[in-house]
Order: structure tokens, then C-alpha cells, then sequence
């Protein structure tokens, strides 16, 4: 949706992406969140995540070399550390974790639609009360959207609302996504006719994929985004040139036009 051209270098090519700092923030606070939950509900509290941070950042840096890099020196792990406890800070002002006990945490879901397309993800937190009610919950470290792009933001928990209504039969009653940095909560209770229009959007958004893939035309769609896309050296908007489609896909494209 954003650039199809950013789509190939990821889906298609699999260019690799170093992680940002921005990045590694979400990564580490997702995990500090996650493993909150694991100890009890009383002690659940903002001292006890605060204590999390540095031993969950040195586990994740251990699996992988490109977060175990993004530091220079130890003054700006420090400032990169106190970022992190900044938003989970914010976390702990929009709810109580001791009074929660969530359904799923980082939830890996898949179903497949009538028309043979696969969805799948991986969802923050499911909630769900006695009653079956669901309430999906998403966690942002990044700014909230301005009211135009709030639209955008809300479609990828569509995107897991289909997927949950497709498994299980029920709509979620609640969509929740929470921007600890800003301390905000962007709530949406979503209907049939929402899901419905969502499934309808993949599709179409699947239907174009596969016409770029049997062309071989993935065209860059140029934003402001373009600022901070991690592949402007290979893009012709910016005086790149793109690499050969990978054999496989390339087969494929030449297989259908001839």
C-alpha cells in the first residue's frame, strides 16, 4: 500500500534491512511488555519493567548482530535504554497490567479466505472476557497519527480482526491501538460491513500484487516516506537502478507473458 517497489525489495528480493534505532526501541518495549505478563499479576508494576529492560536488551542483542551494532559507545545505549523506559512509562499511565490477564501474547494467526489467500500475523494481545468478548491490543512506540492517516493506522487491526472473525466466527468487540510515547489509546469497534470491506480491500491489494509479479512491473510510488526508505540507492526516482527480479520470480513473469 505504501510503495510496491519497497514491497519487491522486501517480499520479492529480500533485500535486508538494518535495524533502526526506532526499530529496536518498538522490538525491545514489545518484549519487555510480553514478559511482564509472564510474572504475577502484583508484581506487574513500573519498577519491575524498569528492571526488565536492560537484561531483555542484552538477550535480544545476543540473537542478533545488527541490534548488538546500532551502538557506538555506552552513552548512546544509555540514552537509547532511557527512550525505552520513557515509553513504558507512558504504557503504565493508560492501564494497570495487575488487573489484566490476556487471552494471547504475540498470538501467531492464519486463516485463509474463500479465495484460497492465506492471512497471517502476529497480534500484540488478545483479551477476551468471560462473556467471549475480544478486544485486540497493539502496542505503538512511535508518535500518533494525525487524524488523516488515522484510517491507515486502524487497517492492520482490521487486518487482524478479519483474520480472528475467519478462525473463530466472532467479530472483536474492540480494536485498541496504544502509543505508550504519546500516552494515548485509539479505540474502534468494528462491524461486519468493516471486515467484509477489509477482506474485499486485501484481495484487491492481493489482485495487484499478482499482476506485478506475472509483469515484473513493480512501480515506486514516491512520499515523504521516501526520506527514510532504506532503499533510495536502488531506486530509478532517485537515480538507482534496480537490481534483476530473482530467478524464480522472473521465470514466472516470463513463463506468463509468453
Amino acid at each position: 500500500m505504501t510503495c510496491p517497489l519497497l514491497y519487491r525489495f522486501r517480499v520479492i528480493d529480500r533485500i535486508p534491512e538494518p535495524p533502526t534505532t526506532a526499530t529496536a526501541r518498538g522490538t525491545l518495549v514489545h518484549a519487555v511488555l510480553e514478559r511482564l505478563f509472564d510474572r504475577p499479576a502484583g508484581e506487574r508494576t513500573p519498577a519491575a519493567a524498569l528492571d526488565m529492560l536492560v537484561p531483555e536488551w542484552e538477550r535480544l542483542a545476543e540473537a542478533d548482530a545488527g541490534l548488538a551494532e546500532l551502538f557506538s559507545d555506552d552513552s548512546e545505549r544509555a540514552r537509547f535504554v532511557a527512550e525505552a523506559a520513557a515509553a513504558l512509562d507512558g504504557y503504565f499511565t493508560l492501564e494497570d497490567p495487575r488487573r489484566l490477564e490476556p487471552a494471547q501474547r504475540e498470538w501467531y494467526v492464519e486463516a485463509e479466505l474463500d479465495s484460497g489467500l492465506r492471512l497471517r500475523g502476529y497480534i500484540d494481545r488478545l483479551d477476551m472476557t468471560k462473556a467471549g468478548d475480544i478486544r485486540i491490543v497493539d502496542y505503538k512506540t512511535g508518535r500518533v497519527p494525525r487524524e488523516a492517516y488515522e484510517a491507515s493506522a486502524l487497517f492492520q487491526m482490521k487486518f487482524y480482526a478479519l483474520v480472528i472473525w475467519r478462525l473463530q466466527g466472532v467479530i472483536p468487540r474492540m480494536l485498541q491501538l496504544m502509543y505508550l510515547s504519546d500516552g494515548e489509546v485509539l479505540r474502534y469497534s468494528p462491524d461486519e460491513a468493516d471486515l467484509r470491506a477489509t477482506q474485499r480491500k486485501v484481495e484487491a491489494l492481493w489482485q495487484a500484487i499478482e499482476r506485478a509479479r506475472v509483469s515484473g512491473d513493480w512501480r515506486p510510488r514516491p512520499s515523504r516516506l521516501c526520506d527514510w526508505c532504506r532503499h533510495k540507492a536502488l531506486c530509478p526516482e532517485f537515480g538507482g537502478t534496480l537490481p534483476p527480479l530473482p530467478a524464480s520470480a522472473a521465470a514466472v513473469a516470463a513463463h506468463t507473458a509468453g
